[in-house]
């Protein structure tokens, strides 16, 4: 029985987020006094590799092979699920982004095994193994026990603290020969997105509703977004309205986030807004509205008017940064 933790890296570098899987999965293989093995897939450097290591895994494989330099789900579930069978290993742990939940489904039909998906934390008991995800869009917790011989665990994001422990974990490069035929992906065109924080990257966004009034009112919204080094965001109404684009729109049929801070200006919040947003550390809602759904998902809130509201927020963060 051990942990096997697979590590997603961006062109070759892990983020934050990586590291907080690994710190879960180490914690996870302390709970059931076992191991826990980090694999990382494609090209990585031994000094990126390395930095696994500060975060409590006891092993770090390198899984390389033709194939392999781009992400393709039927490839790496072979890859991930190969490694599975030979290692023994009863747990695999993944994040609930887009690339966890392309593969933890293929992989649990791979490895017949039953998936805890979106996952909020360390299990709940060991037997019967039971964990907590957030459930009813974000208004209630469901507890989920896992009875398969082997599980599938996908972290939702933001949700467990980086923990340091360095184990003086090696590295093992392996070399993975791939059927052809596995491999569908073809990249033919990269375009990157620059100058702008991605949203699911950024520890703060800054989200504006219909309480903004026009498109023209969102100078003082995004000069605050970058004084704080933070991501736009928006609710459906205003995307729909062309104010911004559908890129920046968060909630149940937009982009899912988990920032430290989510600040809603204008935002009523109405429960298919909250559940793309509800798993952030910290809600500041600004609302003329006092009886607003907003308030009762936030830490923080503020009735008043966003028109008057944020250039007084923008000033106050101007004198208060050095």
């Amino acid at each position: 029985m051990s942990v096997l933790v697979y590590t997603e890296n961006w062109e070759g570098k892990f983020k934050k987020s990586t590291f907080e899987l690994v710190s879960y999965a180490s914690r996870l293989a302390e709970m059931l006094n076992t191991t826990a093995t980090a694999l990382s897939i494609g090209n990585v450097e031994k000094n990126e590799l390395e930095k696994l290591g500060s975060y409590g895994v006891n092993k770090i494989i390198n899984a390389n092979g033709d194939g392999l330099n781009i992400l393709d789900n039927q490839a790496y579930t072979y890859t991930i699920s190969d490694l599975v069978k030979k290692s023994g290993a009863t747990f695999v742990v993944l994040s609930n982004n887009y690339t966890g939940k392309a593969l933890a489904p293929r992989l649990s039909v791979s490895l017949q095994a039953g998936i805890g998906s979106g996952v909020s934390g360390l299990p709940l008991s060991v037997e019967p193994f039971v964990v907590k995800k957030r459930a009813y869009s974000g208004n209630a917790w469901a507890h989920l026990a896992i009875k398969t011989g082997i599980k599938i665990i996908t972290l939702a994001q933001n949700s467990f603290e980086l923990i340091e422990k360095n184990q003086g974990a090696t590295i093992e490069d392996i070399a993975v020969q791939l059927d052809g035929s596995l491999v569908k992906t073809q990249i033919k065109e990269v375009q990157k997105q620059t100058g702008k924080i991605l949203l699911t990257d950024a520890d703060i966004v800054i989200s504006g509703g219909r309480g903004m009034k026009s498109p023209d009112n969102w100078g003082p919204l995004v000069e605050l977004a970058s004084l704080l080094e933070a991501a736009t965001a928006c609710s459906r109404p205003v995307s729909d309205e062309g104010w911004r684009g559908h890129d920046e729109h968060t909630g149940q049929t937009g982009k899912i986030i988990a920032p430290n801070l989510y600040v809603a200006i204008g935002i009523s919040g109405a429960t298919q807004h909250l559940a793309g947003v509800s798993s952030s550390k910290y809600i500041v809602a600004v609302n003329t509205d006092k009886d607003a759904p907003i308030f009762e998902a936030a830490q923080y809130g503020i009735v008043g008017d966003a028109m008057k509201l944020l250039p007084k927020l923008v000033e106050a963060v101007k004198e208060l940064k050095p």
